[in-house]
């Protein structure tokens, strides 16, 4: 029975380095994108896959062709290496932050919005306050973001904040950001009196996608008074929206930060619209120095006030 027990501990001792594998080929749903991850080459990830698979003596991916997927079993695995890789991060973290010193890489993830409008002086500033912090900023979808910090792969992000609650995240708010309806100088919109959603509702839209934070906040608006929206083109890159808008293609809503000479505002009574923006992170996650130095930076930048943590957040895209 001695012997029994040793040979079953060997057998099912994981790697972390084979379950980080594992991890990324899942994430990605690719073995190359992950081997350029890991900064290995493709066949060391699959090596380390396939060990793992042996471990365990169940099959974790099936491969048919270039098209790779978790199965039953790889999908039982996943949210408890999640765990592990975010318990084994933590550990490191406060180890590093025994040194006493804000210090060590950050990983932020953040929208392209956010980035060229609010980051920069704020960058600026921490770059110059903290300069043994390394960051590293990814650019997505807000939405992506939150996955992100859902899988403990970064360890912020600054986003439009989700309208629904997600109880393993903090959300605080830091910038409130009113949206404005536009359309061109010019455009036979802007002739129309009075002018209400029912009158927009006749004319073609750019928007937002609609499974965005941002795009939830109009539809929203337009389904509480039994509207359809008539959707000519949409798009998550608010810059592209503004050009279209710019050059008549329709009507738009867009942060009141975005309007230049090109477009006008449409005035909508009792139709106002605001999103929020501001910072997440998972609820489970031991923030680092680093990290609770952004955050008061932020604050510090921000004009939410008072900035406050929840569960979840005011809407946003």
């Amino acid at each position: 029975m001695h012997s029994k027990i040793e040979y079953f501990d060997y057998n099912t001792r994981m790697d972390t380095q084979h379950l980080r594998a594992f991890l990324l080929v899942a994430e990605t749903g690719s073995f190359s994108l992950a081997a350029q991850q890991l900064h290995l080459t493709q066949p060391a990830v699959s090596k380390r896959v396939a060990q793992l698979e042996e471990q365990l003596q169940v099959g974790l991916f099936d491969r048919i062709g270039r098209h790779v997927s978790l199965t039953e079993a790889g999908l039982a695995l996943l949210p408890h290496a999640r765990a592990v890789a975010q318990e084994l991060e933590a550990a490191r973290q406060s180890l590093r932050d025994l040194s006493g010193g804000v210090a060590g890489q950050l990983r932020l993830a953040t929208s392209h919005h956010i980035g060229l409008h609010r980051l920069p002086p704020l960058l600026s500033h921490f770059s110059r306050t903290f300069p043994e912090v390394q960051i590293d900023l990814d650019f997505m979808d807000s939405e992506q973001a939150y996955g992100l910090i859902m899988r403990g792969a970064a360890e912020l992000a600054i986003v439009t904040l989700a309208p629904v609650s997600e109880p393993s995240i903090i959300a605080q708010a830091i910038w409130r950001d009113p949206l404005d309806f536009m359309v061109k100088r010019g455009h036979e919109l802007l002739q129309q009196t009075p002018l209400d959603l029912r009158i927009l509702s006749t004319h073609p839209a750019i928007l937002p996608g609609l499974n965005t934070y941002t795009g939830q906040i109009i539809k929203g608006l337009f389904d509480r008074h039994g509207l359809q929206l008539q959707v000519s083109m949409a798009t998550n890159y608010l810059e592209t929206i503004r050009m279209m808008a710019s050059v008549g293609l329709g009507w738009t809503v867009l942060p009141r930060t975005m309007r230049d000479k090109t477009l006008a505002r449409l005035s909508i009574p009792k139709a106002p619209l605001e999103r929020t923006l501001g910072v997440v992170h998972h609820r489970g996650r031991s923030l680092s120095r680093a990290a609770r130095a952004f955050i008061e930076a932020l604050r510090q930048f921000g004009d939410a006030a008072p900035p406050t943590a929840s569960p979840a957040g005011p809407a946003g895209g």
